[in-house]
């Protein structure tokens, strides 16, 4: 006579604290989709390796007192983030002279512009919008962050661009210092890339002729070089 089987006894899959971290760790990951066809233009955001609530990004400004400016930053959530009040916090590692970033430790005073986390409304787009509004904005009136730069700016306003040029011309020069850890790295060219892009040039020149394996050939035949 053949024995039932005994059940093992299965434990819940998570606690209720941990089936609402799993829901908040969800909801980042579909903020980060998002930003794959919504990010501002000119902004760039890559995930760490090793942790999903800290990001790497870059802004590259086009136009306007920081024109050519290549400034790095870090992007990092609560464990609570998707609740109120729960802020993002974006430290730049170049150096940027605005009234809404502190000179000394390079932090986005994102609390300036929202007073009050709303998850049902701020995403985050919405703060990287933001960080890419700061280096057009024309009025400081609630600036904080830096109180030298906001008098500046607003006293004597030909100074304020030479600081801002300086930080400009330095954020060009470091283009290569990576902070360490980071995603979002700059490499200088080697030969093999110049030769990949220029046989890119020459065998693709039009987007019906972009395949994996025709990019795929040119970079074994720059590996060859």
């Amino acid at each position: 006579m053949s024995k039932t089987p005994t059940k093992i006894p299965v434990s819940p899959i998570a606690s209720e604290e941990e089936r609402e971290q799993a829901l908040r760790d969800y909801k980042v990951t579909i903020e980060y989709k998002h930003l794959k066809s919504h990010a501002p233009g000119g902004v760039y955001l890559i995930p760490s390796m090793d942790n999903l609530r800290h990001f790497f990004g870059i802004i590259f400004v086009r136009r306007g007192p920081f024109t050519n400016g290549i400034f790095k930053f870090s992007l990092k959530l609560p464990p609570k983030y998707n609740d109120t009040d729960m802020w993002p916090q974006i430290v730049f590692s170049s150096r940027v002279f605005n009234p809404y970033v502190n000179e000394m430790t390079g932090e986005l005073d994102i609390k300036s512009a929202y007073p009050t986390w709303d998850p049902s409304r701020h995403y985050l787009v919405t703060v990287l919008t933001y960080l890419k509004k700061i280096f057009y904005s024309k009025n400081f009136t609630d600036a904080r962050a830096n109180p030298v730069a906001k008098e500046l700016a607003e006293t004597n306003p030909e100074e304020y661009r030479k600081k801002v040029e300086e930080c400009v011309r330095e954020s060009q020069k470091n283009i290569y210092v990576n902070e360490e850890g980071s995603t979002a790295r700059f490499t200088e060219e080697q030969v093999s890339h110049r030769v990949l892009r220029d046989l890119l040039k020459h065998h693709i020149r039009s987007e019906n002729q972009v395949t994996k394996q025709a990019v795929l050939t040119q970079i074994e035949k720059a590996r060859n070089v």
